[in-house]
C-alpha cells in the first residue's frame, strides 16, 4: 500500500468514526506518538510508544467526553512517507466544559503501516 492509499483508508475509516478500525487496521505494533510540551498541563504524556500504551491513551481521552457536537478532518496531505491532515472537534467533557480543539496531525508511514503520529495543537 502507498503512503496515499493507506492515507486514503485513514481518512475514510476517520470520516466514519471508525477510530478503532484506524488503529487494527493501519497502525504498527511499535508507533511512536508525541504531543506538544503543553499536553502535560492536560494530563497526557508527550510521547507514548506501542500500540498498546497508545489505545490506553486514546480509551482515557475518550471516557472523558460527554458529547461530540462536531468534528472535521481533512483531506490528506502526501509529502513522501509522511502524510497530514488538520482535524477538530467541538466537544463536552463529563465536567461540563465544551472544548473546541483544532490541531494538524502528521503520520509517518513504513510497511504499509503508520510508525508515528505527531500532533500540534
Amino acid at each position: 500500500m502507498t503512503t496515499q492509499e493507506l492515507a486514503n483508508r485513514y481518512n475514510e475509516l476517520f470520516q466514519k468514526r471508525q477510530v478503532p478500525e484506524i488503529y487494527a487496521q493501519l497502525y504498527s505494533a511499535d508507533i511512536v506518538c508525541t504531543e506538544p510540551e503543553h499536553a502535560l498541563a492536560m494530563g497526557v504524556p508527550t510521547i507514548t510508544k506501542g500500540i498498546e500504551a497508545v489505545l490506553a491513551k486514546s480509551k482515557a481521552r475518550q471516557e472523558l467526553i460527554a458529547e461530540v457536537h462536531s468534528f472535521f478532518s481533512s483531506e490528506p496531505i502526501v509529502g513522501g512517507d509522511y502524510f497530514s491532515v488538520a482535524m477538530g472537534r467541538d466537544m463536552t467533557l463529563k465536567n461540563g466544559q465544551r472544548v473546541q480543539l483544532a490541531e494538524i496531525a502528521v503520520f509517518g508511514v513504513k510497511d504499509d503501516k503508520i510508525i508515528s503520529e505527531t500532533f500540534f495543537y
